[in-house]
């Protein structure tokens, strides 16, 4: 069993200046605006996020510069160079696989499946960490899955009834549905890796050598996809540009470098747990933007308050 890491943190300079719970509060506005402007681009969702990551790389690259922190990079050991670089990877493919997943399965099934992630985080903590949740955080987690799950199946036909048939195949061809369950699947377990590297890795990297390493091993990634999947990149329209900046400065950089951030300062599954919230941010803003104007139903706001609740309890605990 691997020991905890003991190194001190890299982030000590700043952490006496900025609470993790706030920068994770702000980390969930950036996230939260990442499935509407999705919504409103017209780019297949893997060039959309090579562009987002490619942007994101050059705020990232500069920070690195100015900051110097790319000579954190020197007391790696050639393992952390590996974890790091795979954190990237994993980032990437939940990115695609997430995605793609909606393309074969239903909604129930793919939000059912991705929302696993935060019960697989607490479950390996423990064995690859050491970081056991008690007993009151357990309650937050399954609280906040369920009230993420409720949210993400709240507008589908049948509701949660329709969680079992779409996992079984019945509500689509069966292949293809099950293949999207796989996808889906992948999703919930590489975001779970790409988070217990990044709280590993966090404890021994600040925080611009640790994005840039990762960033740049998943921007590298998706070039690679897209390539494969014979997606092209450009030319693309101001418009889509504009998207593409924009998912870059809100859910990459304010929302996913912020729960970076906090990886250095919480346990995994509490960072984790942030991502449950999405839901809600994103559908407070869809039904602002006037170019999607989507209105919440109660289910929505029922499974948000469930999820803003696990998240309380299992961080008033951390």
């Amino acid at each position: 069993m691997t020991a905890p890491v003991t190194t001190p943190d890299p982030d000590a300079g700043t952490s006496r200046r900025a609470s993790p719970l706030v920068v994770l509060a702000l980390s969930l506005v950036g996230i939260s605006f990442a499935a509407p402007l999705i919504r409103l681009s017209n780019a297949d969702p893997l060039v959309i996020a090579t562009w987002r990551l490619g942007f994101s790389m050059i705020i990232v690259a500069a920070a690195l510069l100015v900051t110097k922190g790319w000579r954190e990079w020197r007391t790696l050991a050639r393992r952390e160079y590996l974890f790091a670089t795979g954190a990237g990877v994993l980032l990437a493919i939940h990115f695609w696989s997430f995605n793609a997943s909606l393309r074969y399965t239903s909604v129930a099934a793919s939000v059912a499946l991705v929302n696993l992630q935060p019960v697989i985080i607490a479950v390996v903590s423990v064995l690859w960490l050491q970081e056991r949740p008690s007993r009151g955080q357990w309650v937050g987690i399954t609280l906040a899955v369920l009230g993420a799950l409720i949210v993400g199946v709240a507008d589908v036909p049948g509701g949660l009834a329709a969680i079992g048939p779409a996992l079984l195949g019945d509500g689509a061809s069966g292949s293809r549905a099950l293949f999207g369950d796989l996808l889906a699947l992948l999703g919930a377990l590489t975001a779970a890796g790409y988070y217990l590297i990044g709280r590993r890795i966090r404890q021994l990297l600040g925080l611009w050598p640790y994005v840039a390493l990762v960033y740049g091993a998943a921007f590298v990634s998706c070039l690679l996809l897209t390539q494969l999947a014979g997606k092209p990149l450009l030319p693309q329209p101001p418009r889509e540009l504009a998207i593409f900046a924009g998912l870059a400065a809100g859910p990459m950089l304010l929302g996913h470098t912020g729960m970076n951030w906090a990886l250095g300062h919480l346990p995994a599954f509490i960072v984790n747990l942030t991502t449950l919230g999405e839901p809600i941010g994103a559908t407070i803003l869809a039904a602002l933007l006037p170019g999607i104007a989507e209105v919440p139903g109660v289910g929505t706001v029922l499974g948000g308050g469930l999820v803003l609740a696990g998240v309380l309890l299992a961080a008033r605990r951390a």
